[in-house]
């Protein structure tokens, strides 16, 4: 143990979570887990991404300030389940999440939600505030994606899975130009790690996020997608929210922030400068500052 560190307590399993087999790394203080509250880390919904991955620069430090770090693996990803309902993907992660807090028997919990994960947290705190006792969004999914054409970074992600399928190039290229501000900062054993998981035969069979198939069908899973078309339920959301933006987001547009300020009536902004679609793992150091100075409040 390192001078000044707290010793931690790590563990790994897999949840029933309703339907689902979720894989989950619980990280908590020594001998605190059953008293340290729980702080649920939700991943985004990149090729090859895992909860553990994501928020690797992130667990300690939330643990060593005395927090329960629950990081589920997505369903669709990692080594989750792989099901989930295209018809309202968002809806269904809500209720995924809900199911894991049933599982682990807790009555609510802070929810940190980056992309895809954002937009499962968001929607489950308009669906059921009473389970989300702090909201933390970083360049979350949904956030006006129908009033514009898409994003090159969400297009190339959508599209991952396409024409010859994955490949590490395709997905280096994601990650690289993309997903964040500074290419350099990404070493390659993380994508060598994040193509491998993306080219699970189970994956490739059943991507969690994919391009809709067209027709009216496609344009109500769109409209369901988009929390800007309901903007009346969002004002009405009770609960505490952080709202993180990188301004150099090529994923989903950094404008959803102030959206979302002006929106939520309990909502903060940050936005962070020279900073892409991850900024929780970019500017890890100033995140996790701001996200323990927050939860703390």
């Amino acid at each position: 143990m390192l001078p000044g560190k707290t010793d931690l307590a790590r563990s790994e399993s897999v949840v029933r979570a309703g339907a689902r087999e979720i894989f989950l790394t619980d990280v908590a203080p020594a001998g605190g887990p059953g008293r340290a509250y729980p702080v649920v880390l939700l991943h985004g919904g990149g090729p090859g991404a895992t909860g553990a991955s994501n928020y690797a620069r992130n667990i300690d430090a939330l643990a060593e300030a005395g927090y329960r770090v629950l990081v589920p693996d997505m369903p669709g990803y990692g080594r989750s389940s792989k099901s989930v309902d295209h018809g309202d993907p968002f809806g269904d992660l809500a209720v995924f999440v809900r199911g894991l807090l049933d599982a682990l028997d807790l009555d609510k919990a802070h929810l940190v939600g980056n992309s895809y994960g954002g937009a499962a947290a968001l929607r489950l705190a308009l669906d059921r505030p009473d389970r989300v006792e702090r909201l933390v969004l970083m360049g979350p999914g949904g956030i006006g994606t129908t009033r514009a054409l898409p994003t090159k970074g969400l297009t190339a992600l959508l599209d991952y899975y396409g024409g010859d399928g994955p490949s590490r190039e395709k997905l280096r290229t994601f990650i690289r130009d993309y997903l964040v501000f500074d290419p350099a900062g990404v070493p390659e054993d993380l994508i060598d790690l994040r193509y491998e998981a993306s080219a699970d035969p189970e994956t490739i069979a059943n991507p969690p996020l994919r391009r809709p198939a067209g027709g009216p069908k496609a344009l109500r899973t769109l409209m369901r997608m988009d929390f800007t078309r309901d903007r009346a339920r969002v004002a009405r959301c009770p609960v505490p929210t952080l709202v993180v933006w990188g301004t150099e987001d090529k994923v989903n547009r950094p404008s959803g922030g102030p959206w979302l300020a002006h929106t939520m009536p309990h909502c903060d902004l940050y936005l962070l400068a020279r900073t892409g679609h991850w900024a929780q793992y970019e500017q890890a150091d100033r995140f996790n500052a701001l996200l323990l100075d927050w939860l703390s409040r």
